[in-house]
C-alpha cells in the first residue's frame, strides 16, 4: 500500500447558478487527499492518513476516498470541523483562500499517528499540512519514525500566500524532510522558492545532494524531468485544452508512484538501481494522468481506463 499522509479538505470552486449568479459548489480535495484519490484510481493499492471530520463535509471526505478504492483505516476521525478552501481561479491558475483554524487537519496531533502494518510499502507527504501545527510537526514525527524501514516521497506543493509568517520554520522542516525523503517531486517554482535563481538541472542535483535517490521536477506545459545520481530523463506533456489546473502536481505525483510500484522497484533497494526505462515510465504515467486532470474542471483525477 501507498499511503498518502496529509491534507483532506472540503473546496469551493467557482460555479455559475442557473440564475446566472456567481456561485461555489463543494468539492473533495486537498493536494494530499488528491494523490490518493488518483492513485486508487491508477489501480495503485492506496491508503490515506489524515485527521477527518464526523461531520457533514468530513462524511463527504471519507465517502469519496472509499469510491475512489482507498482504504481509509488508519484515518484519525474526530468532531473538529472540516478544512475548506475557496477557489479562485485566473486564466486557469488557482488561487486560494483558507479556513483551517482548528480544524480536525490542522489539530491533528502526534497521539493521533497510526501504527502501520506490513501491507504499507510507502508513504507519501505533502501540501498544506506540512504548514500548521500541530499537524505539521505530526506528519514529520511518521516520516521520521518510518524512513529507514519505508519509502518516502515529498511534494511540498509551496502556497506562498499560506506560509506568510512562518517562512523559516516551515522551510526548515522541509529542508528536513527532504533530505530524509527517498523521493522528491517539486514544480519548477517550487525549486526556485527552495534553491532561488539557475539552471533546473543544476538546482535539481542540488537537491539530491541532500540525499533523495529520485528528484521529479515538473514544468508545466513542457513536461517533466527526473533525476538521480546519474541519471537525468525528460517526457515532455501530452497537449490538451485547459479547464484549470486543480490537482495536476498531485495526480502526476500518483502517477510517478504507480509506476515505480507497477514496476517492482518502490522499495528503498529499488530506487537505487532504477534504470532509464522505469524513470521514463514513471515521468510517462505522471504526466499522461495529469493531463487528464487539467483537461476537466477541478481535481478529478483519471481512472486506469481513461488512460
Amino acid at each position: 500500500m501507498i499511503l498518502s499522509c496529509g491534507e483532506a479538505l472540503i473546496d469551493m470552486l467557482p460555479r455559475t447558478s442557473t440564475l446566472g449568479e456567481a456561485a461555489f459548489a463543494p468539492y473533495a480535495g486537498g493536494a494530499v487527499f488528491n494523490t490518493a484519490i488518483a492513485l486508487g484510481r491508477l489501480g495503485a493499492p492506496a491508503g490515506f492518513f489524515s485527521g477527518i471530520s464526523t461531520d457533514m463535509l468530513g462524511e463527504i471526505l471519507a465517502e469519496t476516498l472509499t469510491a475512489s478504492k482507498v482504504e481509509t483505516k488508519f484515518c484519525a476521525r474526530s468532531g473538529r470541523p472540516t478544512t475548506v478552501a475557496f477557489v479562485k481561479l485566473v486564466e486557469g491558475q488557482a488561487t486560494y483562500a483558507f479556513y483551517d483554524e482548528n480544524t480536525a487537519g490542522s489539530m491533528l496531533a502526534e497521539a493521533d499517528l497510526p501504527q502501520l502494518d506490513a501491507s504499507v510499502q510507502a508513504l507519501f507527504f505533502g501540501g498544506i499540512s506540512l504548514v500548521t501545527e500541530p499537524a505539521a510537526s505530526s506528519y514529520e514525527a511518521l516520516q521520521l519514525r518510518e524512513t529507514a524501514a519505508r519509502v518516502t516521497m515529498i511534494d511540498p506543493n509551496i502556497r506562498p500566500g499560506f506560509i506568510a509568517g512562518k517562512e523559516g520554520p516551515y522551510r526548515a522542516r522541509i529542508e528536513r524532510m527532504i533530505a530524509r525523503a527517498d523521493i522528491v517531486k517539486l514544480s519548477d517554482e517550487d525549486l526556485h522558492w527552495l534553491e532561488g535563481a539557475g539552471d533546473i538541472a543544476a538546482l535539481a542535483r542540488g537537491i539530491l545532494a541532500k540525499g533523495p535517490k529520485i528528484v521529479f521536477i515538473t514544468e508545466g506545459a513542457a513536461g517533466a524531468r527526473g533525476f538521480t545520481a546519474t541519471q537525468e530523463r525528460f517526457v515532455a506533456a501530452q497537449k490538451v485544452v485547459v479547464a484549470d489546473t486543480v490537482g495536476a502536481g498531485d495526480t502526476f505525483n500518483a502517477g510517478a508512484l504507480a509506476a515505480l510500484h507497477q514496476a517492482g522497484v518502490l522499495s528503498k533497494a529499488g530506487l537505487s538501481t532504477v534504470t532509464d526505462a522505469q524513470l521514463d515510465a514513471a515521468l510517462d504515467l505522471g504526466g499522461r494522468a495529469a493531463a487528464v486532470t487539467v483537461s476537466r474542471a477541478g481535481a478529478n483525477p483519471p481512472w486506469a481506463h481513461e488512460l
